[in-house]
């Protein structure tokens, strides 16, 4: 079981980045799909979830209203969409699952069983 998880880069200030995160090995569309991000320095925290349906989405206030989080269950994709980035949005993002079918989204990082290796985002001011 992988996620693997690409496009993150380099960019300026206000521009915007699309992550997406590919699961293999087996299916995720009944599960609780997440991002998570690490800053150099920082503890991991939440940036998003979404319910297996995509009835169910939740937000770190950090990036409320400037991220959106989706899913193609069909592609086994989780998306990630960036926009207005700023300075501090710079840190190695990663995506994450729930283990368990149909258990609802979390903003905790110990509840969620697969982890991607990360991709890589840099904001410059």
């Amino acid at each position: 079981v992988q996620l693997q998880a690409s496009g993150g880069g380099l960019v300026q200030a206000g521009g915007s980045l699309r992550l997406s995160c590919v699961a293999s090995g087996r299916t995720f569309s009944r599960n609780t799909m997440a991002w998570f991000r690490q800053a150099p320095g920082k503890e991991r925290e939440f940036v998003a979830t979404i319910s297996w349906s995509g009835g169910n989405i939740n937000y770190a206030d950090s990036v409320e209203g400037r991220f959106t989080i989706s899913r193609d269950n069909a592609k086994n994709t989780v998306y990630l969409q960036m926009n207005s980035l700023k300075p501090e949005d710079t840190a190695l993002y990663y995506c994450a699952a729930r283990s368990t079918a149909f258990t609802g989204p979390s903003t905790t990082a110990n509840e969620y069983g697969y982890w991607g290796q990360g991709t890589e985002v840099t904001v410059s001011s």
